[in-house]
């Protein structure tokens, strides 16, 4: 979709129908189908321009990736059910005494520990401790959120991930900077300023263990599943099939959990770090289908019949189709969004303001509205490091100081902070699909810790830049 005429405020329509209606109705779907409709209006597209927006945003290279990167992780996720694997890989755990306060703490050590791929982190965490923290009655809210807030905020402070690549990547030329050396040595050197993802994790850590004590709508949904044995609530609509959550290990196999589990994870990981180090991408989905292929094997080996491998395939795809249309919608409205230029107003409201003692500041807060309004981080950073950058250079004299490092960690954190609280956000979809959860309850027990850890953020970024 091309829109060449000023639309202005009315850009941000489409988002504020679909985080609003998100909010009231609890149906992800149906908000963001009525924010398109509603955006190509706004566009002057009429009617028939909802049809031609889906083809034009799904149609293409990008959702294609995330399309079969979804398909080959639900199969799967599939596999490892019907073998008994996860659960297995649960009762191994529990047998070393396990409670509730430990199985969050392995959640979230897990969550840090799979730190390539945004992606995959909190689909795999979600997946193989679901059975466990259903067990030790822990809500599926606070699974995605630990799932949520391991992921994102771990890849943009590890230096050797796609995130770190494409922030380094998009500061390439800009003041001394000349190469990718160079560029890889700035974003190291921010690391330090990059406030809101550190905190993220820290957080996490201290509500996993106790330290401090979950409160606002989590402690409700804590209460809930604690007292209630209720892991999501009335009437919630989990971001996960009952075909791939209700499957039950296939009879008379003798599974093995090095074979049926570890085997396939070690490959995902193995093969996305070589691709780290050999191509500068960890390639998520070639990891999936590397280890899903090699799983199937495996069940065949030991046994079960190729239809029944076959239906396994076909239940996991089934059970990951409804987080696969949330980001079909979600992509379409980002699309849009671009095409109605909504980040670009947000900025041309906002860039008068910026003087370096607030610059790091009001990049960290315009960073993340633009990433609540349109669900992307990354797409969010090729917007707003071209700008906000070059402006730190033009305050440091086009010399890499503080300012310079504290602008680039506060553009990379506060795109984490606007994924965090938006219900457009294709990492918080993934970890309400690998925890199972409602997606707006996801988001919105989420929300307060978020909001809370930005709103300190937004305070240190006021301290760093005092000293300018």
């Amino acid at each position: 979709m091309e829109v060449t005429d000023y639309i202005g405020p009315l850009s941000l329509i489409p988002a504020t129908v679909a985080i609003l209606l998100a909010f009231i109705t609890r149906n992800t779907v149906f908000s963001l189908a009525v924010a398109c409709l509603a955006g190509v209006l706004v566009a002057g597209e009429g009617l028939l321009g909802f049809p031609n927006l889906l083809v034009g945003a799904l149609g293409n290279e990008d959702f294609s990736w995330i399309f079969m990167l979804e398909l080959f992780i639900g199969i799967l996720i599939a596999f490892f059910q019907r073998t008994g694997a996860i659960l297995n890989f649960s009762q191994f755990i529990e047998n070393r005494k396990m409670t509730r306060k430990r199985v969050q703490l392995i959640s979230w050590f897990m969550g840090m520990f799979v730190y390539f791929s945004d992606y995959f982190s909190p689909l795999f965490v979600g997946s193989t401790m679901r059975a466990l923290s259903d067990r030790f009655n822990i809500s599926r809210e606070k699974l995605a959120y630990i799932c949520d807030s391991t992921s994102a905020p771990v890849s943009i402070l590890v230096p050797i991930t796609g995130w770190a690549v494409l922030v380094a990547g998009l500061i390439i030329g800009m003041g001394p900077i000349e190469d990718a050396g160079d560029a890889m040595t700035a974003f190291i050197i921010s690391i330090p300023f990059n406030i809101y993802s550190i905190l993220a994790v820290v957080m996490v850590g201290l509500i996993a263990s106790g330290i401090l004590p979950d409160f606002g709508p989590m402690r409700v949904a804590e209460e809930r599943a604690m007292k209630e044995g209720k892991l999501v609530r009335d009437g919630a609509q989990p971001l996960m099939g009952d075909e791939l959550t209700s499957i039950d290990p296939f009879p008379s196999i003798k599974t093995s959990l090095f074979w049926n589990f570890l085997f396939p994870v070690l490959l995902v990981i193995g093969f996305a770090l070589i691709s780290v180090f050999l191509t500068g991408s960890a390639r998520p989905m070639e990891s999936f289908l590397l280890a899903s292929v090699m799983a199937a094997t495996v069940m065949r080996v030991q046994g079960v019949p190729l239809f029944e491998i076959t239906n396994t395939a076909m239940a996991g795809i089934k059970g990951i189709m409804p987080a696969v249309i949330i980001l079909a919608f979600a992509y379409a409205l980002n699309d849009l969004s671009a095409a109605l230029n909504t980040a670009q107003y947000i900025i041309s409201v906002t860039e008068s303001w910026l003087t370096p003692s607030v610059l790091p500041m009001l990049a960290f807060l315009i960073t993340g509205f633009v990433a609540f309004s349109t669900g992307t981080s990354w797409g969010t950073y090729a917007i707003m490091i071209p700008i906000a950058v070059p402006l730190a250079f033009s305050f440091s004299g086009n010399e890499l100081d503080t300012v310079v490092y504290a602008t680039i960690a506060a553009v990379s954190g506060g795109g984490v902070f606007g994924d965090h609280c938006s219900p457009l956000s294709d990492t918080s979809i993934l970890a309400s699909t690998g925890a199972a959860s409602d997606h707006i309850d996801h988001v919105k027990t989420q929300l307060p810790y978020a909001a809370i850890i930005g709103g300190i953020s937004v305070l240190l970024y006021l301290l760093v830049g005092s000293a300018f």
